[in-house]
């Protein structure tokens, strides 16, 4: 098992160590859920409430794991792996950062819940940025549009621009610290607007490309 693996399935069982330490402490209904302005909308039973996410963050760590294995495009994949190793370490220590929020928060912790996310996703989505200017033609990780994934240049081009994109969302995240009752807008407008603009340019650059 290599440094990668190591660190995302310690991360994993330091999930349900954290679940099984604090169960007889959680009510029997836990909070599980904050809408967009930061309130309480969602419960689950004492057993899901705090194994759900650790169920769900293997999952996923398995999932991203597994992609290196089964793409077609495998050896591009290889040219840019550290990075992409890197952001699934990421993701999973981002989903165990929630579940402390939430074990923080059934604990009658009470705190701006939706403030204490803006940075961390600020940092989730710079870094996504450097993993697209990274990233190589591939079918899972990127900008995959028709047309990037039938052009070498298209895609180079394309993912250069995403990734200063994503980099600039990343700062965008942070205003909703400052404006809070705009907060959401601050983290889903930059990302909607970067996706949809990326689609369009990489179209228009496929038809350059192709005149």
């Amino acid at each position: 098992m290599n440094k990668t693996k190591t660190i995302i399935f310690l991360i994993i069982i330091l999930f349900f160590v954290v679940g099984v330490y604090f169960y007889p402490q959680m009510p029997a209904k836990m909070a599980s859920h904050w809408n967009a302005r930061g309130e309480v909308d969602g419960y689950l039973t004492k057993p899901w409430g705090l194994f759900l996410m650790p169920i769900i963050s293997l999952v996923i760590a398995l999932l991203f794991l597994l992609i290196p294995q089964i793409d077609p495009l495998k050896e591009n994949i290889i040219k840019f792996r550290k990075y992409f190793d890197l952001f699934i370490i990421l993701i999973v220590l981002f989903l165990f950062y929630l579940y402390i929020l939430t074990i923080f928060w059934n604990l009658k912790i009470r705190f701006d819940f939706l403030r204490m996310m803006i940075f961390p996703l600020s940092l989730l989505f710079y870094f996504v940025g450097w993993l697209i200017e990274k990233a190589k033609r591939n079918w899972f990780i990127g900008i995959r549009t028709p047309w990037t994934l039938s052009s070498e240049g298209v895609w180079d081009k394309t993912h250069k621009l995403g990734g200063k994109l994503f980099k600039l969302a990343g700062f965008i995240v942070l205003w909703g610290i400052i404006f809070k009752q705009y907060a959401v807008w601050f983290v889903v407008l930059p990302i909607i607007s970067a996706a949809l603009y990326l689609f369009v340019y990489s179209y228009f650059e496929y038809k350059k490309e192709k005149h």
